[in-house]
């Protein structure tokens, strides 16, 4: 299989002062996928502008034919089983099903507090995630869901007609702890993984390249028991949170050699962020645009 190349255009800017225009772009370029994040407000982006990502990816969805839409990814932090799968169910229909949920158990942002909570310790996070994803597909699949369970509840929660993918729009878990990678071996239609973040400050490219090596590992033993072949998931890479950093985007050949050496551990698809001035994606346009039109081709 080629490794497929993707994007993921943070919702900073208006639609119509390069919003709508990246987008485009994006699918102008044969990008596989364009994602983007879903988050309340994110890191340094917090005093400014930040949109949310169902509009956002409704917008896009209308001005756009081919290319796949997601989020990379959604969270429980701040989104209810039963109020993101009306969302999803008419964003798939709207998009005429190109929609991929990317989703993880979030972490400790500004997300984690924005509703007035505490934030949730890793264990707790864990546990909401367990609950979440099994509702969730329940939620796409079947016309009516009642549940109740400890975290969250169903009450005859309609959604007809569902997705038009079926059964239902494939789910791009991220997870890199045990939890994580079994509810990605029995929900999945993806892995998703930024490597292992220990390493981001101080590791090198070879020990980043060992640790997701590890992660796939155990993603093959949570597939093992299950009795499910860890082929059948595609293995997603999102880039910018490895040791490399900004040195697979300073050339096409850098990038070639950054993704053939990913695609060796058995990723079919690697996601680069759309070029972001000061910060840490600020990749030059030009090398961008060369690496999304003519890398794909190299990594067959």
């Amino acid at each position: 299989m080629s490794l497929r190349l993707s994007t993921v255009i943070l919702p900073y800017r208006r639609w119509n002062e390069g919003s709508r225009a990246a987008w485009e772009r994006a699918e102008d370029l044969g990008f596989h996928t364009a994602y983007t994040y879903d988050h309340l407000s994110w890191r340094s982006f917090r005093d400014g502008p930040w949109f949310g990502a169902v509009p956002t990816l409704t917008a896009a969805a209308a001005v756009t034919e081919r290319m796949r839409l997601g989020t990379l990814v959604t969270s429980p932090n701040f989104r209810h089983p039963v109020t993101l799968a009306k969302e999803l169910i008419t964003l798939d229909d709207i998009s005429g099903g190109r929609v991929t949920l990317g989703i993880g158990a979030g972490g400790t942002g500004f997300d984690a507090t924005a509703l007035g909570q505490e934030p949730w310790t890793p264990r707790e996070r864990a546990e909401r995630f367990g609950e979440f994803v099994p509702l969730l597909d329940r939620l796409l699949t079947e016309d009516s869901v009642s549940y109740e369970g400890d975290f969250y509840a169903a009450h005859e929660a309609r959604n007809i007609p569902g997705c038009v993918q079926r059964p239902r729009l494939p789910f791009a878990v991220a997870a890199t702890g045990p939890r994580g990678l079994r509810l990605a071996a029995r929900y999945g239609q993806a892995w998703v993984t930024t490597g292992d973040p220990r390493l981001y400050e101080n590791g090198t490219p070879e020990q980043s390249i060992q640790a997701i090596r590890g992660q796939a590992e155990k993603l093959a033993d949570a597939c093992a028991e299950l009795g499910r072949d860890v082929g059948e998931l595609d293995k997603i890479l999102l880039t910018g949170f490895t040791p490399d950093r900004g040195r697979p985007f300073e050339s096409l050949d850098a990038f070639v050699d950054f993704a053939g050496r990913h695609a060796e551990l058995g990723f079919t698809e690697i996601v680069i962020h759309w070029p972001l001035p000061d910060s840490d994606f600020a990749v030059d346009p030009k090398v961008f645009e060369r690496i999304a039109m003519e890398a794909p081709a190299q990594l067959r």
